[in-house]
């Protein structure tokens, strides 16, 4: 009988864990179930992207503020198109605003960051950020460098 209560509480605590790690899996990936009508889409393009994934976030001030919906290849510019969703409640993103890619943290993943700008219009629904600032990405510095260095 003892044995079978040992394997009772053995199966709890794994199947805990188990669940425990569903959500933490979920959460780091930006799984989000509520509907997404509450949002606005943004434009901005990037020459490189540099590891940006569809679900990453994007902030302001360091505030999440929205997360990126798609990501395309735009073959006339021959560079990236990044679709952001933004919250609707942040409605004073002005026209002169400044989209980067930024990293997370010394191995962090990549998200976008928004500064302001100081003009009085704002951006509304399926309008474009026009002054980007691509992702620095490592290997290119590190090539640079080394060719620089010998």
């Amino acid at each position: 009988m003892q044995m079978r209560t040992i394997e009772i509480v053995v199966g709890a605590f794994m199947l805990a864990g188990l669940i425990s790690l569903g959500i933490l899996a979920t959460r780091m990936s930006g799984f989000n179930v509520d509907s997404e009508s509450n949002t606005y889409s943004l434009y901005a393009n990037f020459e490189n992207i540099g590891g940006l994934v569809v679900r990453s976030k994007v902030s302001i001030a360091g505030v999440h503020v929205g997360q990126v919906a798609a990501i395309t290849y735009n073959k006339d510019n021959y560079d990236a198109r990044v679709r952001m969703e933004i919250d609707a409640s942040v409605d004073n993103i002005t026209t002169d605003s400044t989209a980067s890619i930024l990293t997370e943290g010394l191995l962090g993943g990549k998200y976008v960051g928004l500064s302001m700008g100081a003009e009085e219009d704002y951006l509304g629904g399926g309008d474009e950020i026009t002054d980007t600032q691509s992702a620095i990405v490592l290997e290119e510095l590190i090539g640079q460098f080394l060719l620089n260095k010998f």
